[in-house]
C-alpha cells in the first residue's frame, strides 16, 4: 500500500463566474520511506498538489488516498488529527514566532496533539539536536539567520515523529551554504530516520537530492524519473 496515491486529480478555482483549471488529471504515487522532488515552473501547480497532499485544500475531482484512506473518507477531526500527528510542514517562509526561543517554537505542534505535556520538553530537545541547533535551543527565533530558521522549522515539523515531511521551496530564502545544509538535513531524514519526504522546488540542483522527480508543467505531470546520479550529503550546493 503506497503512502501517497493521487488518481487523477483536477482543480480548479473559480472567482466571479470565471473557471481556472489548475490541475487536469494528475496521477502518482509515493512509497513510505521515499524522497520525491515534485519540479516546475511557478504557476505549473506544483504548490497546489502539496497542499492537497497536505490536506489544506482539497481536489475539485478525482481521489486522494493517504496511508489507504480517501480524503472523502474522513472528517474534518480526522482531518486535522493527521496534519498534527503524521504530517510535518516546512515552508519557504519560515513562519515562527519571533519574540519566543527555539525550543518554544519547536514545541508549539504539541500543544494540539494528544501527547502529554510531560513529554514535550524531551522531544522538542530531541528534534533541536536533530538539526544541530542545541546551542541554540535558549535563542529567540528572531536572533537566528536564515538558515537556522529554516532548521528550527524542520525540528517543529519533526517533533510529533511524523510519517512524511511536506517541504515547500525550503531553501528558497537561503544562500548556497545555509541551503545545503538544509537539504543535507532533510537527506539524513530520509536516509537514516526513513522518513518520507516530498519536496517541491523549481531549482534542479535542489531537486537532485531526491531519489525521484516528478515534473510538473500547466497542471500535468511532465515525466517521473529516478534520479541517477543523486546528489549527496557533502557533495556540494550551489543555488
Amino acid at each position: 500500500m503506497s503512502l501517497i496515491e493521487l488518481e487523477n486529480i483536477t482543480k480548479i478555482y473559480a472567482s466571479d463566474g470565471i473557471e481556472t483549471p489548475v490541475l487536469k488529471g494528475v496521477s502518482f504515487k509515493i512509497e513510505k520511506g521515499e524522497f520525491v522532488s515534485i519540479m516546475g515552473p511557478s504557476g505549473s501547480g506544483k504548490s497546489t498538489i502539496l497542499h492537497i497532499m497536505g490536506f489544506l485544500d482539497r481536489p475539485t475531482d478525482g481521489l486522494y488516498r493517504f496511508n489507504g484512506k480517501t480524503m472523502d473518507e474522513m472528517s474534518d477531526v480526522d482531518l486535522a488529527r493527521i496534519r498534527n500527528k503524521e504530517i510535518g510542514f516546512v515552508f519557504q517562509m519560515f513562519f515562527l514566532l519571533p519574540r519566543t526561543t527555539v525550543l518554544e517554537n519547536v514545541k508549539l505542534p504539541l500543544l494540539y496533539s494528544e501527547v502529554p505535556e510531560k513529554n514535550w520538553q524531551k522531544l522538542a530537545e530531541e528534534a533541536v539536536k536533530a538539526v544541530g541547533l542545541e546551542h541554540r535551543m535558549y535563542h529567540d527565533a528572531s536572533k537566528l539567520s536564515g538558515g537556522e530558521k529554516q532548521r528550527v522549522a524542520i525540528a517543529r515539523a519533526l517533533v510529533n515523529k511524523p510519517k512524511v515531511i511536506f517541504a515547500d521551496e525550503p531553501t528558497g530564502n537561503l544562500d548556497s551554504k545555509s541551503g545545503g545544509v538544509v537539504m543535507d538535513i532533510l537527506e539524513k531524514l530520509n536516509d537514516e530516520d526513513k522518513i518520507t519526504i516530498v519536496l517541491i522546488t523549481h531549482e534542479s540542483e535542489t531537486a537532485e537530492y531526491a531519489e525521484r522527480i516528478i515534473k510538473i508543467k500547466d497542471g500535468e505531470v511532465d515525466s517521473d524519473r529516478i534520479v541517477e546520479n543523486r546528489r549527496k550529503i557533502g557533495d556540494g550546493y550551489h543555488k
